[in-house]
């Protein structure tokens, strides 16, 4: 155990270190635009009405050339459709989907990121320096199904609640922290961008690669939502990997500044797994 500010300034060295290596992150205007548009307005948890304050989508242009020829991007969405939306309806995993997941494991343990993601762990005792073992843990902590709903079987895992979303009860919007799904749900139109979160002072521009935000899913609103825009799988896997394994609290919120910006990440656990990761965009520098 060290001090906040131990742990602050330690984190941010590491993820700092990351964000340098991650060199598969696309370049804002020109691998994709962003249309920021207005204000959200303050929408109540649960409530599914909420004025709309982008006419158009969040994503105006995204490079589907470096989604498809970048490894752990094309592996990475080969993913998104393996799962049942509604918490409490069990998950069933084909061979196939498992092939999937072993795949995309394979792919992220190849770049930079992960490798020294991993290197890091292992300085802290917390993983193997076996590869084959660090990969095991990877999986169990992202895709092994566990019981999200009480009411019924193994309905959720890590990789499904923060990258690809799901639902509760079919009222609530749960996860879908990440810009590649959000894209694509946009792209289908299931998902309807309804403006940013941010205070005045903090307005966000197209550039930023963390953005809070409001929006809908398949009819129902989630009030806040946070993403990193831009970032590869590899370097939210990495971040969020190190965030839940260097504390044992169910939740943790924990300050890091990453680049130009300052993050809030929150971790919460689910047992020996990740329950929900994501960042939350406080300031940033200007």
């Amino acid at each position: 155990r060290f001090s906040t500010r131990g742990r602050f300034q330690e984190l941010s060295a590491v993820l700092n270190e990351l964000w340098k290596l991650d060199v598969n992150r696309l370049k804002p205007g020109k691998d994709y635009t962003i249309n920021l548009q207005g204000k959200a307005d303050y929408v109540a948890q649960g409530s599914n009405r909420a004025n709309d304050k982008a006419n158009a989508p969040l994503f105006t242009y995204v490079n589907e050339g470096k989604l498809k020829s970048i490894p752990t991007y094309a592996r990475f969405i080969s993913l998104l459709d393996n799962y049942e939306m509604s918490t409490g309806v069990s998950e069933q995993v084909t061979s196939q989907e498992q092939e999937e997941e072993n795949l995309f494991l394979d792919a992220i343990l190849k770049t930079e990121v992960m490798k020294h993601a991993h290197q890091h762990l292992v300085s802290k005792k917390q993983a193997s320096a076996d590869v084959a073992l660090f990969k095991k843990q990877l999986f169990d902590i992202w895709f092994k199904l566990y019981h999200r709903d009480k009411s019924g079987g193994e309905d959720s895992c890590g990789f499904e609640h923060v990258f690809v979303g799901e639902t509760k009860y079919r009222k609530e919007i749960m996860g879908l922290h990440n810009w590649v799904q959000f894209y694509l749900q946009e792209k289908l139109k299931c998902v309807d961008y309804k403006g940013y979160k941010a205070t005045d002072r903090d307005k966000p521009t197209a550039n930023d690669h963390v953005v809070n935000l409001q929006f809908s899913w398949k009819d129902l609103v989630k009030p806040t939502g946070s993403s990193f825009i831009g970032v590869s799988p590899e370097f939210e896997m990495a971040l969020f990997t190190i965030a839940f394994l260097m504390s044992n609290d169910r939740l943790t919120k924990t300050v890091v500044k990453v680049d130009k910006y300052l993050i809030e990440i929150v971790m919460c656990r689910h047992g020996r797994a990740i329950g929900t990761s994501y960042p939350k965009l406080l300031t940033r520098d200007p």
